[in-house]
């Protein structure tokens, strides 16, 4: 009888085993999950030796620390000739050496990489996509080169049954790092310990049926058939070498953490005790995105002030009411920060990163929040180059154009922003040095026009204003108190963006205690909002400074606005405030067949009043295209005296 082969090495033969020329990719995630034992042995190798020499390395988000680790290691010259990744700013080395036209480099989609690892294993020659699409990506805006030695398309775009698409071109993988805890001699390794399953599987079999090596790093070797079947995350058929990481230090669940049993979902953990975020410019920026939230749908935070959602979300109890995700395959539980940023404490499942990104490109997110470099007048966003530095989209551009609904978090100005709380108000101490709202950006990272084009409501928050994105550009809806719009707003833009109706922040967000979040997603009191006068039969519909954001709340205002009408039990005369009133722009025909509808078949007379001339005017045109005699006036005294009299 033959015996298998114990595919157990050490870390320098595996090493050895690469090639000049060769197509390296490897896994991890920001910090996380990251075979450091196998960089650090590729970087030894080639100081030592001078080989391997100008291999491809690809890569789906960064992975490393920002300096010096992961894949930062591998910055010396020489030993990489062609870079293809979702990130660059966890090897700024590398990026310099990109920028310096020292290497050849592409800047893809996170989610596309993610999935073009299936297509190289697969055989088939690449993805079809609109992922990308009037972004840096699109060939017609650059074509993800980030130099001008970079002359290979590996992006085109092509037109299929009249629509647009981009194709993005595989290249054959030789060698793989994936990374894994247990691992049996025949090579099946699992992922018990691990906070994050990627795409080690996709990597795996693409390197394999490409007639090339995968190297998994592992934690410890367990008897052959120890390892359950359905907790075989690689098969050993596809895994030539076995390294183990006998230092802790070259195998920890991320940089700043050896081992969370709780992230690996071994565990769970209490959530009570998850630390309160003090009340500063981050907070008041995720305070103030939380009220964005869906509940019952899917949610994708990114990195920075966006991540602290996770942490109001659950400060404000409302954890239990939506589904946290973050594109690296973690589904649920409350979504961790800093240094374990990607994986999930109590997570609810942990899919493969390749899986979690055809949900998000299917439409399966509900509300993405992510952050902002630069944005201009219309609302394009930039998040990948900037400052002179090349960052990298990482999923950005996967998420931001598939989510439904769309918010850009970050501070408004950058650079040694100070602020205060006093009673309340905002205070501006110290300006930041650089302004973010400009009037070009460095690189499109977001369209805004695209999104407009496709009906995508977009907001942007900062911790002292709100802008909304329309078809004329930009437009400030509301300010924190205390702060004076030209002062603190206008002075510190490129531009000057619509200023038409501009309502106050919730007064909330700036004082140190709960804000009964829960009830307001859940529009628990939005029938306090209609007042019923039963002995003139008059109703009052007050939608000031109120939002429909979700499908949810259109249904929920139209049940409120039955229960009254039934209990008026004849048609009533009917005023609407709608200063600040705003629906999300693909939600504004449901909105006008329902709840529009509802008010017209139950009044005998209806009059809405705004301060915004802009909304009059779209009121008149989408009432009247539906047949409806509409009555917007300017004040609430106007409406008064048209339909109740002096």
């Amino acid at each position: 009888m033959t015996r298998m082969k114990d595919k157990t090495t050490t870390a320098e033969q595996a090493i050895a085993l690469i090639r000049d020329d060769d197509v390296v990719t490897t896994t991890g995630f920001v910090q996380s999950c990251i075979p450091e034992l196998l960089h650090a042995t590729l970087e030894k190798r080639f100081l030592e030796q001078g080989a391997p020499r100008d291999l491809t390395l690809i890569m789906c988000a960064g992975a490393g620390d920002s300096k010096g680790l992961g894949t930062g290691r591998l910055h010396h010259e020489g030993l990489l000739r062609r870079v293809i990744a979702g990130n660059f700013g966890r090897m700024p080395k590398v990026a310099q050496a990109a920028q310096e036209n020292k290497i050849c480099g592409y800047n893809l989609p996170q989610g596309v990489i993610s999935q073009l690892y299936r297509a190289c294993a697969a055989g088939q020659p690449g993805l079809f996509s609109k992922v990308g699409l009037h972004t840096f990506v699109d060939p017609r805006h650059g074509g993800a080169k980030v130099n001008s030695r970079t002359k290979e398309d590996i992006v085109r775009r092509v037109e299929v049954e009249g629509e647009e698409w981009l194709f993005y071109k595989a290249t054959k993988i030789d060698v793989a790092f994936i990374r894994g805890t247990s691992a049996d001699p025949s090579g099946n390794v699992s992922v018990e310990r691990e906070a994050l399953t990627l795409d080690c599987l996709a990597q795996a079999m693409a390197a394999h049926n490409n007639g090339g090596i995968v190297i998994a790093q592992v934690e410890r070797i367990v008897e052959e058939g120890s390892i359950k079947p359905k907790d075989v995350q690689i098969p050993g058929i596809l895994v030539d070498c076995v390294v183990v990481a006998d230092q802790p230090e070259m195998h920890r669940m991320n940089y700043g953490v050896q081992h969370d049993p709780a992230l690996s979902g071994q565990v769970r953990v209490p959530v009570d005790g998850i630390g309160k975020m003090p009340l500063e410019q981050r907070k008041i920026i995720a305070r103030r995105a939380a009220f964005e939230l869906p509940p019952n749908g899917a949610v994708n935070l990114g990195v920075g002030a966006p991540d602290g959602v996770a942490a109001v979300a659950n400060e404000e109890k409302v954890t239990p009411y939506i589904t946290l995700t973050t594109e690296a395959g973690a589904i649920g539980g409350v979504l961790a920060g800093g240094s374990s940023f990607g994986s999930s404490t109590n997570a609810h499942a942990i899919i493969d990163q390749n899986q979690m990104f055809d949900f998000y490109d299917g439409g399966g997110l509900d509300l993405t929040c992510l952050g902002m470099a630069q944005c201009d007048r219309e609302g394009n966003v930039n998040s990948s180059y900037f400052g002179g530095r090349l960052n990298g989209s990482g999923g950005f551009i996967n998420i931001s154009q598939n989510s439904r609904a769309v918010v850009f978090a970050g501070t408004f100005t950058a650079g040694g922003l100070q602020i205060a709380i006093e009673d309340g108000n905002l205070r501006i101490v110290q300006e930041g040095r650089n302004q973010k709202f400009v009037r070009a950006i460095d690189q499109i990272t977001f369209s805004g026009t695209y999104a407009c084009e496709r009906g995508q409501p977009v907001i942007y928050v900062t911790e002292r204003c709100v802008f909304q994105l329309t078809s004329r550009g930009l437009e400030l809806i509301e300010v924190a108190p205390g702060i004076d719009i030209e002062r603190d707003i206008v002075a510190h833009m490129g531009f000057k963006p619509i200023i038409e109706n501009v309502i106050q922040m919730d007064p909330r967000i700036f004082v140190d205690t709960p804000m009964g979040l829960l009830d307001d997603l859940l529009n628990v009191n939005l029938s306090e909002r209609v007042t019923f006068d039963a002995t003139q039969n008059n109703v009052f519909l007050n939608l000031e400074g109120w939002s429909v954001k979700k499908r949810q709340d259109v249904d929920d205002l139209n049940r409120v606005l039955n229960d009254v009408f039934a209990k008026s039990g004849q048609k009533v005369n009917l005023i609407v405030n709608k200063n600040g009133f705003r629906v999300a722009e693909d939600l504004q025909d449901i909105y006008v067949e329902t709840v529009e509808d509802t008010l017209a078949r139950n009044s005998t007379s209806i009059a809405h009043y705004t301060t915004s001339a802009f909304m009059r005017l779209k009121m008149n045109e989408t009432l009247a295209a539906r047949g409806v005699q509409p009555h917007i006036f300017e004040t609430g005294e106007e409406a008064q005296q048209a339909i109740w009299g002096s």
